[in-house]
């Protein structure tokens, strides 16, 4: 059985998210955030301390947005992927990567210098200008959606708005969505209405 080591709203729901979709059965464990210092011996299952770690047989994997294509296509076939013959094969490739490298990662860096590190060791500037860069490069997102589309790719739902999906799922902890335009605040609606969705939310309830 697939394992899911996960920390409830962190990069590790892009895979949660995506295994609920699927339907594909899984064991999860739950861990506190940050485990490899809450956790230590979770060292033993991954020693670069991070999450997600999936494990599936001989395959192990740690990133996230990776994992998502992988569950598609080891576990599918599914619409959830797309498929290299699609027209928008590159643009599903993109999106599922920029979730990742564009939108989570400037926010990382205002979480943790607005609310992670001590209070004498926070940097309020380095929070406001990360924060500002996130919302720039959503940008893309909202042009994307600027023509009534309802996904980002081949007019479905793919793992491609899992991996965007997320980093907009951050950008509420961070209390970012208030800057939300229209367009990406109804395609925020649309995901979360998903039951893949909100299974995934259930799951990770202790």
């Amino acid at each position: 059985m697939i394992e899911l080591w996960h920390c409830a709203d962190a990069r590790s729901f892009r895979p949660l998210w995506a295994l609920e979709e699927l339907g594909v059965p899984y064991r999860l464990h739950l861990l506190p955030f940050p485990p490899r210092a809450r956790q230590p011996e979770y060292l033993e299952q991954n020693p670069l301390g991070t999450i997600p770690l999936l494990v599936d047989g001989a395959t192990r994997m740690t990133e996230s947005a990776a994992i998502c294509d992988y569950l598609a296509h080891r576990h599918g076939p599914s619409p959830l992927a797309v498929a290299p013959h699609e027209t928008d094969y590159g643009a599903y490739l993109d999106w599922l990567h920029r979730g990742e490298a564009t939108l989570t990662f400037p926010q990382t860096l205002v979480l943790r210098y607005r609310l992670l590190e001590p209070e004498e060791r926070r940097l309020p500037q380095v929070a406001d200008d990360y924060a500002r860069w996130f919302l720039s490069r959503l940008r893309s997102v909202d042009a994307a959606l600027s023509d009534g589309r309802e996904y980002l790719c081949e007019d479905r739902f793919t793992m491609a708005d899992i991996s965007v999906g997320y980093a907009l799922l951050l950008a509420r902890t961070l209390k970012l969505d208030t800057d939300f335009p229209p367009a990406i605040t109804a395609y925020w609606q649309r995901l979360t209405a998903r039951e893949g969705y909100r299974s995934a939310r259930a799951a990770q309830r202790p």
